[in-house]
């Protein structure tokens, strides 16, 4: 079941506040606005979703943060929430009921995913969502499930100042990862004192600018190594004066080099 641009058919929207089978609903999104916004709302299912394409950034009563592509955000069941997609976009989610959640995590959080879990989701996402069950689907989404619960969870999540001047800094940041300038001068940049960037920052996202900067730029390394860049044209990008000081960055991050990591993850491991 494809589903392109933002509004879902009222068949879909009547499932996701409701416990019947099917208990998994797979579906592709593609979206061309610049900017998607997608108020508070909650869903009775939880959900899976796989970004390919673009920036979610996703707000809930624990925090907000960033999910670059090739990565996968959950939802619990019922967790109120926001949405924000930046950019054209191209994503595969999975609603999952109640009673089939049980062993995934139950907070909001951001996963690693391999070829399997691409696999199984985009082949779910072309079956129309009022099929009748078969075992084919049932074994497959078995092993779907199987492969959510077994995903790594990734501290590489960016939690997203909520203040407007901070998100205008952390997504300058993102934007640009090889942008030098120091803290002072983001802060006069913000039309803010350092004092009041140091606190605010650190008080909406637990960690201090340098630190988030830090995170950013593994998203950044991440996606781009995930395109086959090599590491020494992605160590420039993101502002590294040599390959091996951006190696020894991924390595004390991750604990492999940024060749066995994606190994690693591609493995499943």
């Amino acid at each position: 079941m494809s589903r392109n641009g933002q509004m879902l058919d009222e068949r879909m929207r009547a499932l996701l506040d409701s416990e019947d089978d099917p208990p998994l609903i797979a579906y592709e999104a593609r979206g061309e606005l610049p900017l998607e916004e997608i108020d508070w709302h909650s869903h009775l299912r939880g959900q899976f979703f796989y970004v390919e394409q673009g920036l979610v950034i996703t707000r809930t009563e624990h925090g907000s943060w960033l999910l670059p592509p090739h990565r996968a955000g959950w939802m619990p069941p019922g967790v109120r929430h926001t949405v924000s997609i930046a950019g054209p976009s191209h994503a595969w989610g999975v609603f999952i009921a109640p009673c089939a959640a049980e062993g995934l995590p139950d907070r909001p959080c951001v996963v690693g995913v391999n070829d399997l879990f691409r696999a199984i989701i985009k082949r779910a996402a072309t079956w129309p969502v009022d099929a009748a069950r078969e075992p084919e689907k049932d074994r497959l989404f078995a092993v779907l499930l199987d492969e959510m619960r077994r995903a790594p969870v990734e501290g590489l999540h960016l939690p997203m100042p909520v203040d407007r001047r901070l998100r205008r800094i952390a997504m300058a940041m993102f934007e640009r990862p090889d942008d030098t300038r120091g803290i002072e001068e983001w802060a006069s940049w913000a039309g803010m004192s350092v004092r009041t960037l140091t606190r605010l920052f650190r008080q909406e996202t637990q960690c201090s600018v340098a630190q988030w900067r830090q995170q950013a730029r593994l998203a950044c390394a991440l996606e781009r190594l995930a395109h086959g860049e090599s590491v020494s044209v992605v160590a420039d990008a993101l502002g590294y004066a040599t390959p091996s000081a951006f190696v020894a960055m991924f390595r004390k991050a991750f604990g492999d080099s940024p060749g066995r990591y994606l190994a690693r993850q591609a493995a499943g491991a």
